[in-house]
């Protein structure tokens, strides 16, 4: 009798836990953080600070691995550094191809918290996102460019 009342707690629990999980992954919060990535992808495709600042917190940090020579190098960029890499796109008009990837797959979304990667002309960044006063934000960057065949 007791096995089977703890039983019956026990899958009452796991219920409620996975019904929590499925609300966090609300289809407007999808839909906010595919925007954000977007955003981000757009502001450094079409050279826009403005898409930029929408989608990406100040705070944010940015780093990444580019290969040169047949070995990866670091790449740090803060907030001000993403600006600028835009600012220079725009200026120079250094637009990628209009057929460069631009993809978003969202991984992992909670009530608070996202992951996402994109996919991109230069390689893969994956994202971490965080809602700010209602807002999904992207706050973490790492990327790397495509590896050498």
């Amino acid at each position: 009798m007791k096995i089977a009342v703890i039983k019956k707690i026990s899958i009452s629990i796991g219920l409620l836990i996975m019904s929590a999980s499925v609300l966090a992954q609300a289809p407007d919060d999808r839909a906010a953080i595919e925007r954000a990535a977007l955003n981000y992808l757009e502001g450094f495709y079409e050279g826009s600070t403005e898409k930029i600042r929408q989608s990406v917190h100040p705070d944010a940090h940015k780093f990444g691995f580019y290969m040169k020579d047949g070995a990866y190098n670091r790449v740090p960029m803060s907030f001000d550094g993403m600006l600028e890499y835009a600012e220079n796109v725009k200026e120079k008009g250094n637009y990628p191809d209009k057929d460069a990837p631009k993809r978003v797959e969202i991984l992992d979304v909670l009530d608070q918290t996202a992951v996402a990667k994109v996919y991109a002309w230069w390689g893969s960044d994956y994202m971490t996102l965080a809602r700010y006063d209602g807002k999904w934000m992207i706050v973490q960057v790492l990327w790397q460019t495509k590896p050498e065949s």
